[in-house]
């Protein structure tokens, strides 16, 4: 908004001054003119004066210049120069031919002194100047004011141009294009405007396709369970054994346990963008967190039989980098990163971090069986579950990864997956191939926006 005000503000400046100069140029150049013509009769005049009372002794100066003033009809005044306050580079100038021009409030006057008596000068009073065109000064305030206004209309163009764009995209946004953006410019007067209103666009369109796939994968994965409760109810009401009976109410409550596991989890993801503008930062030491990270995950990795280990440089942990962020949350998104990988390793997960150009790397791996190269891109969406085997009856809706991306988002930061590249052992290096894999790598990046300590 300070660009558009300094815009406005060196637009109106530049334009009064650049039309009120050229304007000054024009008159400048005719008045010198019209200015010679109109008094070269009277400098004539003066200098004929001057001549005639020259040549008079002192006596006779003052009669002789009422006689010209009834003769010429004009107003002459002779004066002695003491009585002349003038600065001195325009006393010098009485003496010029022509005499000296000045003016006062009312009219015009020239003064000349005597050439045979300096000591008496001479004023002969100016009639005011006779203006030929009386509508040249409305001429020049016409040019003025439109040739601001033209300025003006030429600097508005870009900006309503770039409002009528903004204008016709919020218009495609409400008829349902959520893709549609506002073309950037870097000529543009409101560009912080655009950049918000793109962000905006951004935001609802994610909020949009993720509420679809909510209510998409909801609406399937809750026939299921709603079918087993209608099959139990009547089974329970068809059957006239008490041990069938409680049996089959059983299942109802598992089913009933199931669909509000599900329930929840899918309305937790639905109200998680509500807490990305709640995030409670602090600066928190990396080396630590990470370290009490491993700690608090040991006794998961011992129930699977698995190593889990982290991994800093002796020059990371001596830097003691800090980070400003959401301890609770940057915790769950870690969490769920390790508990996939602690299930799917075979015997090794691996925690790394490393700082690289005002970075923070995080790194957690796994010795599994990786992921499939079709799926690396979507592994992040919501509800995509790679593993048939983790079903959603035990409570695996495909919502983990997608926490944790948007979790990292949250903190402007960025996340991928890759598969390890395999490493062949000494005995069947020749046999393996370079499709196999050997677990998976999650790599976070965040800017290292907390300094140092």
């Amino acid at each position: 908004m300070r660009r558009l005000y300094i815009s406005i503000i060196l637009t109106v400046i530049g334009s009064l001054f650049i039309i009120t100069w050229g304007l000054d140029k024009i008159v400048a150049k005719q008045a010198p003119v019209d200015e010679q013509n109109e008094y070269a009769v009277y400098h004539q005049l003066i200098e004929g004066f001057d001549h005639q009372l020259s040549e008079l002794p002192v006596a006779a100066l003052t009669k002789a210049s009422q006689a010209l003033n009834q003769q010429f009809q004009i107003s002459l005044q002779l004066d002695k120069s003491e009585n002349i306050a003038l600065p001195q580079e325009l006393t010098s100038q009485l003496t010029q031919i022509g005499g000296l021009l000045l003016a006062s409030e009312t009219q015009p006057y020239l003064l000349k002194q005597l050439s045979a008596h300096p000591e008496y000068i001479i004023q002969l009073s100016l009639p005011l100047p006779v203006v030929d065109n009386q509508n040249i000064n409305m001429i020049l305030t016409a040019t003025l004011y439109m040739g601001v206004c033209a300025i003006l209309l030429a600097w508005l163009f870009p900006l309503t141009r770039r409002l009528f764009l903004l204008t016709n995209t919020a218009a495609k946004i409400g008829a349902g294009n959520l893709t549609a953006r506002m073309p950037m410019s870097r000529f543009s007067y409101i560009s912080l405007l655009e950049n918000s209103f793109n962000r905006m666009a951004t935001q609802i369109e994610k909020l949009v396709a993720d509420n679809k796939i909510l209510a998409r994968s909801m609406s399937h994965d809750i026939r299921t369970p709603m079918s087993c409760l209608r099959f139990g109810v009547e089974a329970a009401i068809d059957t006239q054994n008490i041990d069938k009976k409680n049996h089959y109410l059983e299942r109802m409550e598992t089913e009933l346990t199931r669909m509000e596991d599900m329930t929840t989890a899918f309305l937790e993801y639905a109200g998680m963008e509500r807490q990305g503008f709640r995030l409670k930062r602090e600066l928190v030491n990396i080396n630590d967190f990470f370290t009490s990270i491993n700690a608090d995950f040991q006794s998961l990795a011992e129930q699977h039989n698995v190593e889990l280990k982290y991994q800093a440089s002796a020059e990371f942990v001596k830097q003691q980098v800090k980070l400003s962020l959401d301890f609770h949350w940057c915790y769950r998104a870690i969490q769920n990163l390790l508990g996939n990988a602690v299930q799917y390793a075979q015997s090794q997960v691996t925690i790394s971090t490393y700082q690289k150009n005002n970075h923070l790397y995080i790194t957690v791996e796994d010795d599994g069986k990786g992921i499939p190269e079709e799926s690396i891109d979507s592994i992040f969406d919501p509800f995509v579950k790679l593993d048939v085997d983790r079903s959603r009856e035990l409570g695996h809706f495909g919502l983990g990864l997608a926490i944790t991306a948007k979790i990292i988002h949250w903190h402007n930061g960025s996340i991928h997956a890759r598969n390890r590249q395999p490493t062949p052992s000494t005995e069947n290096a020749s046999e393996q191939t370079t499709s196999e894999t050997s677990g998976a790598c999650f790599i976070i990046s965040l800017p290292i926006t907390g300094g140092e300590a």
